[in-house]
């Protein structure tokens, strides 16, 4: 067996970014910018107002009167100038006439004609948005990073109707085995019903990637060459079940005769020994435990990871952050613990059991505690680190 660390390390290995591709920005959400978006002019392009009011020549005092002289909105540029005494009457976002430098508010104004009268109330705000306030032309919205909805705003103000983006990992998804069906499917006497594929396309479409669950695999070399063969263009090959060395456990075996350079097997952690990891096809592989809260678990430490990677977002494990126990925990194992756990009101503590086909226990659980082999006993209030779910 290895470490953790080691088995991302060898996954890590087997992929690299990804291509890029044009995307129009009504699609780019929660895609990985590959290439900067480069603004061509500044904004805003002129000197605008930020309020509704008066556009006039400073200085000024309260009880001043200015003498209106046009008016200016947003989006029509009226070619006016204000000369010392003259006021331009002004909305929110219109352009600043020449010679002004400030924009009185509509409130602190009374009106009489085409006469202004400042109240005492006036305030020393110029309400001016400068030209090339917010950005300028040659500014960047840096790649490497994901497209938000604040930064789809950015890039749409800038004028990219597209942007550059990092194709989405294809994954395809093969669960396998005699003893699954699928939702929906009457089960037999000696079946279950599939569930791992599900949680797991969800997972890795959160993460960016593009996911095909593929026909259950049964336990026949037929039936899993068909399988392998089906999954042929993805980037990524992710099987649950049949990974382990019982003498149905064939996916090892039918992958090796497709020429499957394997860079592990078995990891020391749990849930989730029985793993391994290769290249099959050229596509990478990972080979995850049948037991649903092992595949589950193994798909936040292992694969959302390996995607990131993919999309150009660097290396990295699942982010951790400590947090402080509730309630003791006695003393780890040989392997890395990732138990079940509940965080509430700035702790965590971990669920009694921890079986890894209860995933009844997974889904009241909203973060991973992580024990280190053979970690010592835990007392409330020590420190321990946690995955968010």
């Amino acid at each position: 067996m290895i470490s953790v660390e080691e088995a991302l390390a060898r996954i890590f290995a087997l992929v690299t970014p990804l291509p890029s591709e044009p995307v129009p920005l009504r699609a780019a959400a929660g895609r990985v910018l590959a290439a900067p978006v480069i603004a061509p002019r500044d904004q805003p392009p002129f000197s605008a107002s930020a309020m509704d009011g008066y556009a006039v020549q400073g200085p000024v005092s309260p009880g001043q009167s200015f003498t209106v002289v046009g008016e200016s909105a947003a989006g029509r540029a009226s070619g006016l100038s204000v000369a010392p005494g003259q006021a331009v009457r002004i909305f929110t976002g219109a352009p600043l006439p020449d010679g002004a430098d400030r924009v009185i508010i509509q409130e602190d104004t009374t009106r009489d004609g085409t006469t202004i009268t400042l109240s005492d109330k006036l305030d020393e705000a110029t309400h001016v948005r400068p030209a090339g306030g917010d950005f300028k032309v040659g500014d960047r919205l840096e790649p490497g990073r994901l497209l938000t909805p604040n930064a789809l705003a950015l890039a749409a103000a800038m004028g990219a109707a597209t942007v550059t983006c990092t194709r989405k990992p294809i994954v395809a998804l093969m669960a396998t085995g005699d003893e699954l069906v699928m939702p929906g499917e009457a089960p037999g006497p000696d079946q279950i019903v599939a569930s791992n594929s599900f949680a797991l396309a969800a997972l890795f479409e959160a993460e960016g990637a593009e996911s095909r669950l593929l026909p259950i695999a049964r336990d026949t070399r037929e039936s899993l060459t068909a399988a392998f063969n089906l999954a042929r263009g993805a980037d990524l090959v992710v099987t649950t079940g049949g990974a382990s060395v019982g003498d149905h456990d064939l996916v090892g075996e039918v992958a090796a005769e497709f020429g499957m350079d394997r860079a592990f097997y078995k990891v020391a952690m749990r849930p989730g020994k029985p793993l391994m990891a290769g290249r099959v096809l050229d596509m990478a592989m990972v080979g995850l435990p049948g037991n649903p809260v092992s595949s589950i678990v193994c798909g936040h430490i292992f694969i959302r990871p390996m995607i990131r990677k993919m999309l150009g977002l660097g290396e990295a494990p699942a982010p951790r952050r400590s947090l402080p126990l509730n309630a003791p925990l006695p003393a780890n194992g040989p392997r890395a613990h990732y138990m079940r756990g509940v965080i509430s009101e700035g702790s965590i503590s971990a669920f009694e059991r921890q079986d890894s086909s209860l995933l009844s226990l997974l889904d009241s659980a909203n973060a991973l505690l992580l024990r280190p082999p053979n970690d010592g006993p835990r007392a409330p209030g020590e420190m321990v680190e946690v995955i968010d779910l």
